[in-house]
């Protein structure tokens, strides 16, 4: 079995992973330091915090796990493991993006109408939020894909 750069047990798979653990907690940063509570009314913003506080952990576990494979130098060719992860990756990915979309739209829509809460650039900070959760989009599409890629491979 060839390994797919990029999937589960490989350096470039812990380093997605990596990334999107990052680009999460910077997310959730961005949102979390500074804002005034307004945002919490907004279901988009309630959202972006209750996924991006999914997309943590489950990307730092399973970067725990890249790590493991990768100094071990094992590969991971467990069908059900590999199922799992994709699955994971599948539903986190959507929600991810789903998320980044409505956040960016409803803090567009807040400064365009002028409201009276996005004074001192807190609509600015949920706009990089938004950015953030976005990369983190990109960082699991691109973990989904490489392991969905690898696992027909196992069957």
């Amino acid at each position: 079995m060839d390994k797919q750069p990029g999937a589960m047990g490989t350096s470039a798979g812990l380093a997605l992973r990596l990334g999107q653990a990052t680009f999460s907690v910077s997310s959730l940063l961005f949102m979390c330091f500074g804002v005034s509570f307004f945002s919490y009314s907004y279901a988009p913003f309630c959202f972006l915090v209750t996924t991006m506080g999914l997309v943590m952990p489950w990307s730092l576990g399973l970067a725990m796990i890249d790590t493991f494979l990768v100094l071990a130098k094992r590969p991971s060719n467990q069908r059900r493991v590999l199922s799992a992860v994709v699955l994971g990756d599948w539903v986190l990915s959507v929600l991810a993006l789903a998320v980044s979309c409505s956040t960016a739209s409803v803090a567009d829509f807040l400064i365009a109408s002028g409201n009276v809460y996005c004074r001192d650039n807190i609509c600015l900070r949920y706009q990089l939020s938004a950015a953030m959760a976005f990369l983190t989009w990109i960082l699991s599409l691109a973990s989904l894909l490489f392991n969905l890629w690898l696992l027909p491979t196992l069957y």
